[in-house]
């Protein structure tokens, strides 16, 4: 749970050698909590930023060429400053903590592939909720093959299974595909707040995720409060299914995946209780979430093939609402990040643990991380990184 903007200052913190040596004794203590330790990482890292390291283990390798459509070459072909990044996994190497992976993409490029706590790039990843991001593209390949015909449509026209039951509302009646996707539907919905009947480890417990969503009670009209609504997502994803008769894991295969040489994927649940796929989560490999980022720069080309329509990466990735300040799409974020005079925004797909799929158009780059910390300030991390460490590598002038 909770907001996902960056937990970071303009520019480099500035800390002095004395609290890099405490930060340092602290960090191995069992007793502080997981959102101390998250700033104790960012200490540590800001800390090898200000000294001169004498000897250099972390030994930089160019991404192996595999047949999966990726081109690799090294930092330095794309004029990227590689200092910060070496003093970073020296730091991380030794330190306690939860990132799995972090890729870099540029120009089309794998650049950067590590790998950390017995992760290797043929682990799958829970991907939590940057699944939504990849349900959003398949909801505009649904659109783009007829099988919607619009997300102004009402959802009532393609969830003929269920209907509401309970807490009857005309409002209801009114509920659009652009409103699940908007996280708009005036539903009693709010994953960030605890109270909220459709938060989301509430539904869990629930047999039918779909139909108890339905029943919950109408708080806001429809389109005019947007809050953090996993549930939405899920009905989206139950209304691609039934419009073009296939489960969601078959639709992604035939129309995603497949044509993008995915294979190595597979859709799972931390729930205990059997759940529908349209419910499920993706997991994948990083270098196949570098693939989603990459297709969001190719305006939905991959290859010599349109996977889904320019117009709607789009649509899909520009600001369509706010959700606690934060600009939102439809099922992506709109993050911005400021380096000293340099902001840009970056198009994010987000979930729990620290998995991100970040692409900055500006610098045709796409930042893959993925990690372990739910529930956690140290999830955040990856902004620090993005923020302090590769743009500022990127931007850097000689």
């Amino acid at each position: 749970m909770g907001q996902f903007s960056p937990p970071i200052s303009d520019g480099i913190i500035n800390i002095s050698q004395d609290n890099c040596i405490f930060g340092k004794h602290l960090f191995k203590s069992e007793v502080i909590t997981m959102k101390t330790r998250y700033f104790l990482v960012l200490t540590l890292i800001v800390c090898s930023l200000s000294r001169v390291i004498a000897q250099d283990p972390y030994q930089y390798q160019v991404p192996k060429t595999l047949e999966d459509g990726w081109k690799t070459a090294s930092l330095e072909s794309k004029a990227i400053d590689t200092t910060r990044f070496h003093m970073l996994f020296n730091q991380l190497r030794p330190a306690p903590h939860k990132m799995h992976s972090f890729l870099l993409i540029k120009d089309g490029t794998l650049l950067l592939e590590e790998y950390f706590n017995d992760h290797d790039r043929n682990t799958q990843h829970d991907l939590r909720s940057a699944t939504k991001s990849v349900r959003s593209l398949l909801l505009g390949i649904a659109l783009d093959k007829g099988y919607i015909e619009s997300i102004d449509d009402p959802i009532s026209k393609y969830l003929k299974t269920h209907k509401a039951k309970k807490n009857l509302d005309p409002r209801k009646e009114e509920i659009t595909i652009r409103h699940l996707i908007t996280m708009s539907t005036g539903l009693d919905c709010n994953d960030w707040d605890q109270s909220s009947a459709g938060q989301e480890d509430k539904v869990y417990r629930k047999k039918d995720w779909i139909q108890f969503t339905l029943n919950l009670p109408m708080v806001n009209d429809p389109g005019t409060v947007a809050n953090y609504c996993s549930m939405g997502t899920i009905l989206m994803a139950e209304i691609v299914s039934q419009a073009s008769g296939m489960s969601i894991d078959e639709f992604g295969a035939k129309y995603l995946f497949e044509p993008m040489g995915i294979a190595n994927l597979s859709w799972g649940h931390t729930s205990k209780k059997e759940v529908i796929p349209s419910s499920k989560r993706l997991y994948m490999t990083p270098r196949d979430m570098g693939k989603i980022g990459q297709l969001i720069l190719n305006k939905g080309a991959w290859g010599d093939q349109q996977i889904v329509s320019e117009q709607w990466i789009e649509e899909s990735t520009a600001a369509q609402t706010q959700i606690t300040g934060m600009d939102y799409g439809y099922q992506w974020w709109r993050i911005p990040f400021r380096l000293h005079n340099i902001q840009t925004t970056a198009t994010v797909a987000t979930g729990n643990g620290g998995q991100y799929i970040m692409i900055f158009e500006e610098f045709n780059m796409v930042a893959v991380f993925t990690g372990g910390a739910y529930n956690s300030e140290e999830g955040k991390l990856p902004f620090a990184i993005v923020k302090d460490i590769i743009l500022y590598s990127v931007t850097k002038e000689d």
